[in-house]
């Protein structure tokens, strides 16, 4: 088997015959050069599948060099070697399109995980245009989502934070696993993580981990998000929900790669990429102090913006179409159409939940139209079309007394109370009718297919 081959650039002798011997154990062939020319050149010469650059030489900056090979040999992943605390560095270099970087001094454990990420991507060279026969996670055929796959695919091949920008509902979650899916990393987790769903007392806890006894209820030790990424990527959706403190303690996790766990006096190193969105204007935020300019700085060194629906309304029925077919596959019934009006009356919505708003009002349509095709008279909101007989509950009227709706000091739980309404209603229409779906659908005023949703959403099936 062929070996593969590594450039490095660097005009340090011993940083090179470091980087050589360190290479050369991992069974790569190895090129050395000490100038920009000299690197050049080596690429010309060798076209290697690895390079490693010094960010400074004699006769240029590195980052040079990764120009050139951006313009002349883009399949081949290069990585900047900047000095110690030069984060601005670094970041230009991601910039310009570096695959990586590694500060001086270099450590060898976390260089070695560089090149291995680096050699995946040398062996699975990008391709030349969109396969359109797969369009993955991110369906459409609109110009927007095209151009949207495109920089997805690109940005796959780097490991530079990205930060995607989007409405809420319009996908930003999919775009991550997409980037996650086309990458090097695609064999190790992805962790999604909603930063304002974790109170503010536990996000060091849930991020970075704990060890047992640290605090009250840390019975043991606890692998925290970042240590549970380890190899793959990290996804903070809506970032701008994270109060300052945390602010300062993500920063310097993303820029030392490690993380020190709660009541631990010692860092964990971890291997990750991170990912994050908001639907806020994060800029605003950080012009009104409520985000830091450091980390803003820090993970948007590459932004996607995320469509909304509204703008490629051309989707619309394609993706109606693939909701569909899954929620059928779901609730295992027989898939359903929409009709030509419905479609068209979904392509004049604004969509303001964009695509989950599309889901919800799909899942609703399709639990409640009695036919084979959804008609736009299936798709208002706000109707309903469920009428059940009470004659046949219990004679008490158990389900519906009014005394058991009774106020606790805490309040009225309704959705609980509506739901328990509904549990008791279904289970004695199925007793009713000795369990023959069909029939208890019928008593109940619904249709099979509304009924078989709500046996798998209460699970009762």
């Amino acid at each position: 088997m062929t070996k593969l081959t590594a450039l490095i650039v660097d005009d340090e002798p011993d940083i090179r015959d470091l980087l050589e011997i360190t290479l050369s154990r991992m069974g790569l062939n190895t090129v050395t050069a000490g100038t920009l020319a000299e690197g050049i050149a080596g690429m010309q010469k060798h076209t290697p599948n690895v390079c490693l650059t010094d960010m400074n030489l004699p006769d240029g900056k590195g980052i040079e060099l990764v120009q050139w090979i951006q313009q002349h040999a883009p399949n081949t992943p290069v990585a900047v070697i900047t000095a110690y605390g030069s984060m601005d560095t670094a970041i230009e270099s991601l910039k310009a399109g570096a695959f990586d970087f590694v500060s001086k001094p270099v450590e060898l454990p976390r260089l070695r995980e560089l090149v291995n990420t680096a050699l995946k991507l040398a062996q699975n060279p990008e391709p030349a245009q969109e396969d359109n026969s797969d369009h993955g996670l991110l369906l459409g055929n609109s110009a927007q989502i095209h151009t949207l796959r495109n920089q997805a695919r690109k940005l796959a091949r780097s490991q530079a934070p990205v930060f995607i920008q989007g409405e809420s509902g319009s996908g930003k979650e999919l775009v991550a696993r997409t980037i996650h899916q086309q990458g090097p990393r695609c064999d190790g987790p992805f962790i999604a993580v909603n930063c304002g769903a974790i109170p503010s007392e536990l996000m060091e806890s849930e991020f970075f981990g704990h060890k047992k006894g640290s605090f009250t209820g840390a019975v043991d030790n606890k692998a925290g998000l970042f240590q549970s990424a380890r190899g793959g990527t990290l996804f903070l959706d809506e970032i701008a929900d994270l109060p300052l403190p945390m602010q300062v303690k993500l920063l310097r996790a993303i820029q030392e790669k490690a993380v020190r766990p709660v009541g631990d006096s010692h860092e964990v190193p971890v291997d990750i990429r991170v990912l994050s969105a908001t639907h806020k204007d994060l800029p605003g935020l950080v012009q009104n102090g409520l985000f830091r300019q450091d980390l803003f700085y820090r993970i948007n060194v590459i932004e996607i913006r995320v469509p909304p629906l509204r703008e490629r309304s051309g989707d619309i029925a394609l993706l109606a179409r693939h909701i569909l077919q899954r929620i059928a596959r779901e609730y295992e019934c027989t898939p359903i159409a929409l009709s030509d009006a419905a479609i068209d009356y979904l392509k004049g919505y604004h969509f303001p939940g964009n695509v989950r708003e599309l889901e919800n009002i799909l899942e609703r349509a399709f639990t409640l139209c009695d036919s084979d095709v959804i008609d736009s008279s299936d798709l208002q909101l706000g109707s309903s079309s469920s009428h059940i007989d009470p004659s046949w509950l219990a004679p008490t009227g158990e389900v519906m007394a009014t005394e058991d709706i009774k106020l606790s000091e805490q309040g009225l739980d309704l959705e609980g109370y509506l739901e328990g309404i509904e549990r008791k209603a279904i289970e004695q229409a199925l007793e009713a009718t000795r369990w023959n779906k069909t029939a208890a659908a019928k008593k109940l005023g619904i249709s099979f297919r509304a009924l078989r949703y709500k046996l798998k959403k209460l699970g009762l099936d």
